[in-house]
């Protein structure tokens, strides 16, 4: 199933779920019981937006190898933690709006973990069930700023800095998944997620023994080689296999 936060005839955000070209309304949230309503609005008559405002985003660094060499530092041991705010997400066709502290702002094509349930310490057989799905995530990062400061809050933290969409898929087995970013048209990343140095049942073991994870938050899983620096004007789509394109564009703060 494919949820979705979106308005239609008036401005409340509401959730949905879509089957083929039409959209119904989600009854309950997604996180707890809900119904599936008749799917009779058209899709093209929708707005789109993030499909989960999470109470926290819990990142991953250095996951893919190839990625962890064009920085030319080290593949961890253990998984490289960092937090995202809420107020940077952004929903699909939304502005990435580069901030003037910045001269090297670059998209990070990503695979995004939505969790369904309160949990802590989790063992292996336990993941799948408190997974809700998985959306695509751009994690962009103000790279001069992260190498000036020496950690990520700031360089990762501006708002408009955490697209998420299109949608969470909740049918879908993460292991073996393409990632592809574009970049007006032109392939800038392309990998798969069977190459993350650490997958993702073993990401919610490591985060679980660290932190309490709510219903909502959101884990991204790294990005593969290949990011690079964006411009005014230019347009981004991130495709994973499974799951879609989430679009955006960028824009000069203004």
């Amino acid at each position: 199933m494919q949820i979705i936060r979106f308005s239609y005839t008036d401005p409340e955000v509401k959730y949905g779920w879509i089957y083929k070209d039409k959209i119904g309304y989600l009854s309950g949230a997604p996180y707890g019981a809900f119904r599936r309503l008749d799917a009779t609005i058209p899709i093209q008559d929708i707005k789109f937006f993030a499909p989960v405002i999470p109470g926290k985003i819990i990142a991953i660094g250095r996951n893919f190898p190839e990625h962890v060499k064009e920085h030319e530092v080290e593949i961890p041991e253990v998984p490289i933690l960092f937090l995202k705010p809420s107020s940077s997400v952004i929903g699909p066709d939304d502005n990435i709006v580069l901030p003037p502290q910045s001269n090297q702002v670059e998209h990070e094509a990503e695979l995004a973990v939505v969790i369904s349930k309160k949990c802590r310490w989790l063992q292996l057989s336990q993941v799948n069930d408190v997974i809700l799905g998985y959306t695509i995530a751009n994690d962009v990062t103000a790279r001069d700023l992260q190498k000036r400061d020496g950690q990520w809050t700031r360089s990762k933290g501006f708002d408009t800095f955490c697209p998420l969409g299109p949608w969470i898929e909740t049918d879908l087995d993460p292991a073996d998944l393409l990632i592809t970013c574009r970049i007006n048209g032109e392939i800038r990343q392309m990998s798969s997620t069977r190459e993350m140095v650490f997958n993702i049942p073993q990401l919610l073991v490591f985060i679980s023994s660290v932190m309490t994870l709510e219903p909502g938050d959101v884990i991204l899983t790294g990005t593969p080689a290949g990011v690079g620096v964006l411009s005014d004007s230019d347009k981004i789509e991130i495709t994973i296999e499974g799951i879609g394109t989430l679009r955006n564009n960028v824009r000069e703060l203004v």
